[in-house]
């Protein structure tokens, strides 16, 4: 069985567990269920769609696990996806909980995430004054614990960058590392379309009059909204640090080459100079005067000597060195 939980509420107090096969509409207005399921069977939600007049799109969307964050209206009732995200190494993945809502009722239902609604469900049970607003405070509780869900992955990809910024102005990223790089960038460019399809969810349920929502629950989902928009903006900036370290790793090397190329290019000139003179003097000719000088050779050696360490001081202060 795939019910995680299935309890009937009364003005906000938990009255009773209901078992699956008993659900069905509370009669009372002061009343509402909330039922959870993770990985349910096509039976299992057929029996809700019988119990709950839930339409056969959203039963359909409901199963499967390819879908984006959508919101949809069918009649009086209120059908949401959201998508949940958790990260396993560098890889992001996702998952979906597609959310029915009616006057008196709650469905939730998760496939791909492991994350579960106790302790959510917990929390809000000890506010009864809050969780007999109804579902609709309710469906703002869970957007927001699955928005709340993506900070750490944030935080954590964060860290990574800046462990590699750190390392990269001490020595050269390796293939690995920018592999690496380049993995998380891809990983923060998908995860960044899943933020947008959730600040446009989040948009309508606060601007769009809707049913099985009331206005007094307006703020609670423009809360939402902005909570939303503070997520994507820290992944928009994470998405700019990334791109930047990978830059400011290929200004460093290029740097470093050309430190390298100077230095090679300075060491070429000072032994410029010993070869010209070396092959000067290494020509087979016989009408050459300085080879009768008495002191010939140590004064070629002199002047190679005072020229190399000349060369070399002003390449020195030129920093060529």
């Amino acid at each position: 069985m795939s019910v995680a939980a299935s309890y009937l509420y009364r003005n906000g107090r938990r009255v009773e567990a209901v078992p699956f096969e008993a659900v069905s509409i509370p009669a009372m207005d002061n009343e509402f269920i909330w039922i959870g399921l993770h990985k349910p069977s096509r039976d299992e939600l057929l029996l809700l769609q019988g119990r709950f007049g839930l339409h056969e799109l959203s039963i359909a969307d409901a199963l499967s696990s390819l879908q984006m964050p959508k919101l949809s209206v069918y009649n009086d009732q209120l059908f949401v996806i959201a998508k949940t995200a958790q990260l396993e190494g560098d890889h992001i993945t996702y998952g979906e909980t597609a959310i029915f809502v009616g006057k008196r009722y709650i469905i939730t239902v998760r496939n791909g995430s492991e994350r579960g609604h106790g302790e959510l469900r917990g929390r809000l049970e000890t506010s009864p004054q809050t969780l007999c607003h109804g579902t609709d405070y309710i469906l703002h509780a869970i957007l927001d614990f699955i928005i709340d869900g993506y900070l750490p992955i944030v935080r954590t990809i964060e860290d990574s960058v800046l462990d590699m910024e750190r390392k990269m102005l001490d020595a050269f990223l390796d293939r690995s590392q920018i592999a690496r790089i380049f993995k998380l960038r891809r990983e923060v460019i998908l995860f960044q379309r899943v933020l947008d399809a959730m600040l446009d969810l989040c948009g309508k349920l606060y601007h769009l009059d809707l049913p099985s929502l009331d206005r007094e629950a307006k703020p609670y989902f423009r809360d939402a909204l902005q909570h939303m928009h503070r997520v994507e903006t820290m992944v928009a900036s994470l998405r700019d640090v990334i791109t930047s370290v990978f830059e400011a790793s290929n200004l460093i090397e290029q740097q470093r080459q050309g430190t390298i190329t100077r230095q090679l290019a300075a060491w070429a000139a000072i032994l410029a100079v010993p070869t010209a003179i070396a092959g000067i003097y290494g020509m087979n000719f016989d009408n050459m005067p300085e080879l009768k000088t008495s002191y010939g050779y140590f004064v070629v050696l002199a002047v190679i000597a005072v020229m190399c360490i000349a060369l070399f001081i002003r390449f020195k202060r030129a920093r060529w060195i």
